[in-house]
């Protein structure tokens, strides 16, 4: 049963790599065509409802087995909250990242069908990053942002650093495109696993 977990867990962040990444790759939503970070105003809802319809739509096909996490930082939230093993914990990330790299590559290899090809470090694959703002600044918005993913919503700060607030999402892309997205990739876990814990001891404590 617990590799089944871990089954649904790879599959599930698979799904939402491909599927929510790819409405910025493929979608022409007339934003920054590189990432989901400094898109336009008109891309902003279009890629939030393809991640939140994704999420939903897996949350039906994985949540009876696994809980459909399929993110590092919720899984550390349910963690930190007393709810989950760290065996399972352990577990589930790694199966979360895998299913990332592998939604990740299946999108790529998609997007280089495009008639004259694909240029992945041009063009990129929806990855996460930040470029007009402080580091501090960043991996602030990632903080909050996964908070309030935990507890509420997160849609505001999409232009800001794409709001990944899912370590494994910022993950899957990033192995692809390189460069920038690797070497910024640091903040997409720490910000977001903090954010996780730090709502989840909430929850804990009964303060949520």
């Amino acid at each position: 049963m617990t590799m089944k977990k871990y089954a649904a867990e790879a599959i599930g962040t698979g799904a939402l790599v491909l599927l929510g990444c790819g409405a910025a790759t493929l979608g022409d939503l007339g934003g920054a065509p590189n990432s989901t970070q400094g898109v336009g105003p008109l891309a902003v809802l279009p890629i939030a409802f393809a991640f939140a319809l994704t999420v939903t739509a897996i949350a039906y096909g994985v949540g009876p087995v696994s809980g459909c996490h399929i993110n590092p930082a919720v899984s550390i939230g349910v963690w930190s909250a007393g709810r989950l093993s760290t065996l399972n914990l352990i577990g589930y990330i790694i199966a979360q990242c895998l299913g990332a790299i592998v939604g990740a590559a299946i999108l790529y290899a998609i997007s280089n069908g495009r008639d004259g090809g694909y240029d992945v470090a041009v063009a990129g694959l929806g990855q996460n990053g930040w470029s007009n703002i402080s580091t501090a600044s960043a991996f602030l918005a990632e903080f909050v942002g996964t908070f309030l993913f935990l507890v509420v919503i997160h849609i505001a700060l999409i232009r800001v650093t794409g709001a990944s607030v899912n370590p494994a999402r910022s993950l899957g892309p990033a192995v692809f495109v390189g460069g920038k997205a690797l070497q910024q990739l640091w903040l997409f876990f720490a910000a977001p696993l903090l954010g996780g814990v730090t709502a989840g001891l909430l929850f804990r404590w009964r303060s949520l």
